[in-house]
């Protein structure tokens, strides 16, 4: 199946094409198509939903559309769904990775309570009003710096307990069996096996 993806991240697509090996994904980018949708949702679903009907208005064929982020306990809850716009100045520039993960950090700073998880959401639309999500979570810590060099975003700071590292300690194979994308793609993947149109 050819499924467009409502993203211009590269690394998500990277991701994505390891978790759906028997499906052709393409991004807008590829096809010379423009896609800024306006995340005015305040939930990760919601815009999720928002990325997937934007695209799927322009191609009129399925996609799917991912919206996640982490979420910090002693922050109540932030980034959450504003991870990757977090701490934008008013010019509407964005903070590279690792400004957002040292503007984290120093928020923390002195702070015991490191709780903090990852989301995911998937929508994967396939027509007009006709779409179904999924959505999974990934526990762990923050650390006190950045530690490792794969992946990206905040992997560097994401301690995972029961792996006795950070994300960006991980290989590709070790993060995509066990984080919150990976775990919403497994799920997706196996209902694309039965799904109809």
């Amino acid at each position: 199946m050819i499924i467009w993806l409502a993203t211009a991240n590269v690394h998500k697509r990277d991701e994505f094409a390891r978790a759906f090996p028997n499906h052709t994904l393409i991004l807008p980018a590829e096809k010379h198509i423009a896609f800024e949708p306006i995340e005015s949702g305040t939930s990760f679903v919601e815009n999720a939903l928002i990325k997937a009907e934007t695209l799927y208005r322009t191609v009129k064929a399925p996609v799917i559309a991912d919206d996640s982020g982490l979420c910090v306990e002693a922050l109540n809850g932030r980034p959450g769904i504003h991870s990757s716009r977090y701490g934008a100045v008013h010019n509407g520039t964005l903070l590279t990775d690792t400004e957002r993960n040292h503007l984290l950090l120093h928020e923390l700073t002195g702070i015991h309570n490191r709780a903090a998880h990852f989301v995911c959401t998937l929508v994967f639309y396939t027509a007009e009003h006709c779409f179904f999500t999924v959505q999974q979570r990934w526990n762990g810590l923050i650390l006190s710096q950045e530690q490792g060099k794969n992946g990206f975003g905040y992997d560097p700071i994401f301690f995972v307990p029961e792996c006795a590292c950070s994300v960006a300690e991980l290989s590709e194979a070790e993060k995509s069996s066990i984080s919150h994308r990976g775990k919403a793609a497994y799920i997706l993947n196996h209902c694309l096996d039965f799904w109809t149109f």
